[in-house]
Parts: C-alpha cells; sequence; structure tokens
C-alpha cells in the first residue's frame, strides 16, 4: 500500500500542443469562468468525500451477510479490496494526477480512445452515478421507517424523497468546500457509534458465529452485487481532479487514506455484528445494524445508529452529486456537452449539472434498493472496461508522458493487475437479471445516438460548444503529458 505515496515520474517536455483537442480561445463575452473559484480541496475533505463517494460506513452492508452468511461476509470485504478496490484506487491515483481536471475518467477515455468514446463513458458513469445518488434517499427512509413508520411508504415517503433531495441539492449548490467539510463531521459522527458498540460488545462475541457458511444457498448474485456495490466507485473522485489542492501528491495520499478508513469502517461493524447476536438470515437486510445496536446496548445506541445511518446518507448523496454535475462541467469544457454546462455559480459550483442530477435522482427513486444497485453496476461495470482500456493503451502508447504519480509496474504488470477485475466484471454481469441488462444495453444504445445528435445540434448552430484553453493534452509524439505548466509544479 505504501505505493500510493508516490513521486513526480519523468519531465515536463517542451512541446507542441496535441492536435487531439481544439482549443479555442476564451470568448470575451462568455462568463463561463468570470466567477472566481473557490478554495481548493485539501487532504482531509478530500479523503472524507472519497470514504462518502464508496461507502459511507457500514449501511447496506448487511444484505452480504443475509446472501451468503457470516463467514463469506467477512472474507469479502477482506478479499474484494485486493481484486477490485485497490487496483481501481491505484488507477486513479495514476490518470487522476496525470490530468488533473474536471471530467477524470472521460478525460481519459478521450485521450486513450477518442472523444466518441469519452463521450460514452461519461454517458454510462454519469448515470450510474445518479442511479446509484437514487439509492440514499431509499436507504435513508428505510432507517428512520422503523422509528416513524409512516415513512415506509404512499405520499409520506414520497414528499419526504422529494424535500430531502431538495434540501441536499441545494447544499450542493452552495459550494464544494462546504461538502467536503462537511463531509469530515459527518463521517466521525457516522462511525462513532460502531466505536462504542464494539466496546460494549466485547462481553457478547463468540467467535463461532464468524464461521457460519452454507454455500448451497448462497445468493451470488446479490452477494457480489452488495460487495461490487460498497468497494467500488474510487474512480469518481477523479471527475474533482481539477478542484483539488495541489492533486499531484494530494490526490494519491487521499486515496491511501481513505481506501483504509473504507475497509475498517466494513470490516469491523460486521465482525462485531455477525459475532454478538445469533444468525438469522432473513433479519440480515437494510437497516439491520440498527436492531443488532439495540441487542447489544440498548434504545439509546440503536437510535444514535439509526442517526448516524441517516447523515451517512446524507454524505454519500452530496458527495455523489458533487462527482456527477462537475463531470458535465469537465466534458462541457472539453467540448462534449453545450457550454452552459460549464457556467458555475457565485460559489463556483456548476448549477446546470447539479439540477440534471437532482431530476434524475427524483425520477429513479421509486426503483427498490437490490434493483437500483444491479443497475448502477451494470453501467458502472462497462465504463470500468473501457477505462481498463484507456489505461493500458496511454500506457503503451505515451510511456514517456509525465506521471506525478505512477503505478510501479510495467506494461505486462498493469495488464496483470487490470485481470481480476475485469474477470470480476464479467461475472457481475453474467448474474444480472434480463431485466436490468436490457434496460441497461438501451441506455447505452442511447449514449451511442446522442453524441452524433448533439454534433448535429453544433453543426446547426443551435447549441453553442466550446473548448476551454488550459486543458491538459498529450503530445503528439507521446513523449510529453503536459499541455499547460499546471501538470507539474
Amino acid at each position: 500500500m505504501s505505493d500510493f505515496s508516490g513521486h513526480v515520474v519523468g519531465a515536463a517536455a517542451d512541446s507542441t500542443q496535441s492536435q487531439q483537442y481544439v482549443t479555442i480561445p476564451p470568448d470575451p463575452d462568455d462568463n463561463t469562468c468570470s466567477t472566481p473559484l473557490p478554495t481548493k480541496l485539501s487532504l482531509l475533505p478530500l479523503v472524507f468525500l472519497i470514504f462518502y463517494e464508496v461507502s459511507g460506513g457500514p449501511f447496506g452492508t448487511e444484505d452480504s451477510v443475509g446472501a451468503a452468511g457470516p463467514l463469506l461476509a467477512l472474507v469479502g470485504f477482506l478479499i474484494f479490496p485486493f481484486i477490485w478496490s485497490i487496483p481501481e484506487a491505484l488507477i486513479t491515483a495514476e490518470m487522476g494526477t496525470m490530468f488533473p481536471e474536471d471530467g477524470g475518467y472521460v478525460v481519459w477515455v478521450s485521450s486513450a480512445l477518442g472523444p466518441y468514446w469519452g463521450f460514452q463513458q461519461g454517458w454510462m458513469k454519469w448515470l450510474s452515478g445518479v442511479i446509484d445518488n437514487a439509492l440514499y434517499p431509499v436507504l435513508f427512509l428505510d432507517y428512520l421507517k422503523s422509528a416513524i413508520p409512516a415513512l415506509d411508504s404512499g405520499w409520506p415517503r414520497i414528499l419526504a424523497i422529494l424535500l430531502l433531495t431538495l434540501i441536499l441539492t441545494y447544499l450542493n449548490y452552495r459550494g464544494l468546500t462546504l461538502v467536503g467539510w462537511m463531509a469530515i463531521a459527518l463521517g466521525v459522527f457516522s462511525l462513532l457509534p460502531f466505536l462504542v458498540m464494539g466496546f460494549i460488545s466485547i462481553p457478547k462475541l463468540v467467535p463461532s458465529r464468524w464461521l457460519v457458511v452454507n454455500l448451497r444457498s448462497v445468493d451470488w448474485n446479490l452477494y457480489l452485487n452488495t460487495l461490487f456495490w460498497n468497494l467500488n466507485y474510487f474512480d469518481s473522485i477523479s471527475t474533482l481532479s481539477g478542484e483539488v489542492d495541489n492533486p499531484k501528491n494530494t490526490l494519491p495520499r487521499s486515496l491511501f487514506y481513505a481506501l483504509i478508513l473504507i475497509v475498517m469502517g466494513y470490516f469491523f461493524p460486521l465482525l462485531i455484528g455477525t459475532g454478538a447476536v445469533p444468525f438469522d438470515r432473513e433479519l440480515w437486510s437494510d437497516g439491520y445494524f440498527s436492531d443488532i445496536a439495540k441487542d447489544i446496548g440498548g434504545v439509546w445506541l440503536r437510535l444514535w445508529v439509526q442517526i448516524a445511518a441517516a447523515v451517512a446518507n446524507i454524505g454519500m448523496f452530496v458527495a455523489e452529486m458533487s462527482s456527477d454535475s462537475f463531470q458535465l462541467l469537465g466534458m462541457a469544457e472539453r467540448g462534449m456537452l453545450p457550454e452552459f454546462f460549464a457556467r458555475r455559480s457565485k460559489h463556483g459550483t456548476p448549477p446546470v449539472g447539479i439540477l440534471l442530477s437532482a431530476s434524475g435522482v427524483v425520477f429513479l427513486s421509486w426503483m427498490s434498493f437490490e434493483e437500483i444497485v444491479a443497475a448502477e453496476n451494470f453501467l458502472y461495470c462497462l465504463g470500468m472496461i473501457l477505462e481498463f482500456i484507456a489505461f493500458i493503451r496511454l500506457r503503451m502508447r505515451y510511456p514517456n508522458a509525465v506521471r506525478p504519480y505512477k503505478v510501479p509496474l510495467g506494461t505486462v504488470g498493469v495488464i496483470g493487475m487490470c485481470v481480476p477485475p475485469t474477470a470480476l466484471i464479467c461475472v457481475v454481469l453474467a448474474l444480472s437479471s434480463l431485466k436490468v441488462a436490457m434496460v441497461s444495453l438501451v441506455i447505452v444504445v442511447i449514449g451511442l445516438v446522442l453524441r452524433p445528435c448533439l454534433g448535429y445540434a453544433e453543426k446547426k448552430r443551435w447549441l453553442k460548444f466550446s473548448t476551454k484553453a488550459d486543458l491538459h493534452s498529450l503530445d503528439e509524439n507521446g513523449d510529453a503529458a503536459a499541455a499547460t505548466a499546471s501538470l507539474v509544479d
């Protein structure tokens, strides 16, 4: 894991601007960047934004125990990070420091495969993120419905989802710095009751309960989707790279610290919950940690866990919406979306991207937990395949490009690193239901058609597109990675 601490590899070379992207001077009448940007994100807020992009705490892991039993759930949250999370975080560290701008993985794929496939990456990953974000109001209400039964269904539930979405959307509008520091406070509050629960549960732990497993009754689809959903999305922070202070150092370090925090935040609560109470497979579903807290510490601890779960979902919502909306801003700066997506509010946030992401959340919030997880996993898998291809292709095509952080493996090594997560992607896709697969493929087809339609709208001048002047690009010969001096200090 020490490899995350990395160093600057290579040096910027004097080179001509790549022709892969056309740079258009700023329009003097365009007020896209007229508002001064807020303070850049520092290390600690970035760690907790990653924490909430990926995790938010153990809430939502209960289904892994219900699907496969305590042993496989515990082993899964120890082994899965090596198969998926660490490779994804390493790739994000290298590529995010190579292209430190909003847009993240869209820029990686565009640089390796061209703008058309970069757009497809942005389309699939943005929808995946919006679908994922639709889950958090659902989880929020699932944890509160035991205390407020009226939130279980009907108009009270619908109104609660709309009100929650409206409030959290406004917080995103008020600024990324506010979101980052709020993530720190919410993260500490969300994890604290599990530390208390751990100390209280020590006399009640029965180690034999951790070994319970029945391979013949495992719901592999739910088990793998739950693991995958809880341990992916490290790459989402890349869409905020342009908002990070000193990204070449801050981004790799934040990914390293966040990975440790996330794995510990999953494993130890599961260790406590499965060891302190008798195993009942039917009970292990969304919100069960609050019942475990009551059995271990009483009603007061249950209430604390319920409140922690609620605020954790708030943290996940605002972090995900930030990455989704800034991704659209980054795509607009690359000329992939109309330029109004690149306009910032007085708080430095992209209001059009925020409103569009919020609308998608409201539209999709009617889906069930399992449907949401399966649908976002399917689209996310397709997007990750493009990321792996882009990562390897850029290594092969531009071996001498400036990489402020570089995964310490050669070409063969990075290909080998991508094999296990690619195999896992194939398994997740194969286990998807026909309904999820068909809906996801329809979405993919829409993206394939949408890009030419936007090009036609630009040609007819129905929509205005432009490209930001100071974007990062690659030298035509692949000998450098700096189109601007901001790649290096």
